[in-house]
């Protein structure tokens, strides 16, 4: 707006004796005690002007007749002309840290200043309850008219930005001190507590003169519930509003909201154009969980070309976890001409950065060679790195290493340590092999039931060799465990059913004898085969014996020979043996 258009507003309507307006401290107009009709300009005393009426609605212009008051009222003072009840703060207003409540976007009512009409997002609410533009008062102090509201005069409160600014500062003081773990949020101390209500005082007044930054932040207090009730449906309302002006930040926090289904109706879709607005603004955090909805075909159609895409984009704005990810399609050649020195390239990034993942990662990549040397040693510090951040994968290598001493002295109470740690975070493979731990006694006391109770988290969790393992002691009565074909078999079938090959094999035995399971010579060929194609040699000449007598299978010494040979050749000494028999009894039939 222009400094005429302001000071046409305030010079036209005021009384000059009684509020002549001030510009940089300085009076402007007739001298105080002249009073002149707002109209024709006649001075109090004049010829035709023996006294001058005052408006009787506003007060705050006045009329030499009631012609001129009618004239001045059709030129334009009948929209600038407000009620001195309607000027007068309202009870309780002069609360600083009085909020508007949220509405809808269309429009509120007419700005007194530039007579334009305002929306929630575009007005302000100052202290004495009266709206204007935001972008109008903050005109008012750029170009150097006292801070005062135009309406009742009542000083304008601190700007909108120092305002958020110094809210800002007084949360973060007590964040610091609930990051240090010197206080909780659950349980603030009074000298916190007030600081915190402070800030959220600060931010709302600051939001209340249309302070983007202020509703953002008050939308993530909701969001997270730090310091006020937790209400999605606050944060939508707040990042609505910082969106309306402009806020990226806020455009990001709204596709987060749409993607996990808080304060509104979960959808990828909708997540996804949210996060595509703001990472085309240069959002990092934007661009990385557009590359995850990619990844992973959410929202969108999946690419891992656009996966890559902005995962560089966010990567190289900094943006460690885009990095690692980025790293990864390098190394599995997705989106990416594959790369084992490209993915460390981003891995290093990521990790100087402290990513516990891609700090893992980088001791995958020293253990295997990929990319890099292959050094236990150097995989063994990587691993402790991120292993001391709580990556669980981590723990779960690191603890290997220091079991088998590769890379590192080796030691099975620092192996039976990490392990533990992993295991105790839902770590299926450390789950197992503490396991096995416990029924050797590697480092600690041996014990049945414990090696029981690890074995068995980790196979309900899926893992296969914890499954075999489970099956194994039922099918013998290891391990403290009553010998039971019966519960053995799910065991196994469970991990069949994720390609154990060994399994596969113990169920064509079961099978075919009806161990635990009814008696299907078809059931026990299919394992047998299945186990057999995976290379199982004891499964190999198990197959070859079945085509020898016809047992769920034509009979054919051919195909028999055939199986026996492969059983053979992985130097299998039953397959061997019984592939000798049968071509001997070959020979002496001809």
């Amino acid at each position: 707006m222009k400094l005429t258009c302001i000071r046409a507003y305030f010079f036209a309507p005021l009384s000059a004796g009684s509020m002549a307006t001030e510009i940089n401290g300085k009076k402007k107009g007739p001298a105080p005690n002249a009073k002149v009709c707002d109209n024709c300009s006649s001075s109090e005393g004049s010829d035709g002007a023996p006294k001058l009426s005052a408006c009787a609605r506003c007060g705050l212009v006045v009329y030499c007749s009631r012609d001129c008051q009618r004239a001045h009222w059709k030129a334009g003072h009948k929209q600038r002309c407000i009620a001195k009840a309607d000027r007068a703060p309202t009870q309780g207003s002069s609360d600083s840290s009085r909020v508007t409540s949220p509405g809808s976007l269309d429009a509120v009512g007419e700005c007194s200043i530039c007579l334009d009409s305002m929306t929630e997002a575009s007005s302000c609410t100052l202290p004495c309850s009266h709206k204007f533009h935001a972008a109008c008062v903050a005109d008012l102090r750029k170009f150097g008219v006292k801070e005062m509201c135009p309406l009742c005069r009542t000083p304008l409160p601190a700007g909108s930005q120092k305002l958020n600014d110094e809210a800002f500062l007084r949360y973060m003081a007590v964040h610091q001190l609930v990051r240090r773990g010197k206080a909780s949020w659950s349980a603030l101390s009074a000298e916190a507590q007030l600081d915190v209500d402070a800030a959220i005082a600060g931010w709302q007044a600051a939001a209340d003169q249309g302070c983007a930054d202020a509703h953002h932040n008050l939308g993530l207090l909701h969001e997270q519930g730090l310091a006020v009730l937790q209400n999605y449906g606050e944060s939508v309302q707040r990042y609505t509003k910082a969106l309306e002006q402009g806020s990226v930040d806020s455009q990001f926090r709204l596709g987060y909201l749409y993607e996990t289904g808080r304060g509104v109706a979960k959808s990828d879709v909708e997540a996804a154009k949210s996060y595509k607005m703001a990472a085309d603004k240069g959002h990092a955090e934007a661009q990385y969980y557009l590359g995850l909805l990619y990844a992973n075909g959410r929202g969108v159609t999946q690419s891992d070309k656009e996966a890559a895409h902005w995962y560089q984009k966010s990567a190289d704005k900094g943006h460690a976890e885009a990095q690692y990810c980025l790293g990864l399609l390098y190394a599995k050649g997705r989106g990416v001409t594959q790369s084992d020195k490209e993915a460390v390239h981003w891995y290093q990034k990521s990790a100087d950065q402290g990513c516990a993942e891609a700090q893992c990662a980088i001791g995958h990549s020293c253990g295997g060679g990929n990319g890099v040397k292959q050094s236990y040693a150097e995989a063994a510090r990587w691993y402790r790195k991120a292993a001391e951040q709580g990556e669980a994968n981590a723990q779960a290598c690191l603890g290997n290493l220091l079991g088998e001493g590769r890379g590192v002295k080796r030691s099975d109470t620092e192996a039976r340590r990490w392990l533990q740690k992993a295991a105790e975070q839902g770590h299926p493979p450390a789950q197992c092999t503490l396991g096995a731990i416990y029924e050797n006694g590697l480092g600690v006391a041996q014990s049945n039931a414990t090696a029981v109770e690890w074995f068995t988290k980790s196979a309900e969790q899926g893992y296969k060799q914890a499954q075999f393992k489970l099956g194994h002691f039922y099918m013998y009565g290891l391990c403290g465990l009553k010998e039971s074909y019966i519960a053995a078999a799910p065991w196994f079938q469970k991990a069949a059913k994720q390609g154990h090959a060994e399994a596969k094999c113990i169920l064509g035995i079961f099978y075919e004898n009806g161990y635990g399971v009814l008696k299907n010579y078809a059931e026990s060929t299919r394992f047998f085969r299945e186990a057999a194609d995976q290379g199982n040699s004891m499964a190999q000449w198990s197959l070859g014996a079945q085509y020898e007598q016809g047992l769920g299978v034509a009979k054919s010494d051919n195909e028999a020979m055939r199986w026996y040979k492969k059983a053979a050749d992985q130097g299998d000494m039953e397959g061997y043996n019984r592939l000798m028999q049968l071509q001997g009894n070959k020979r002496r039939q001809k």
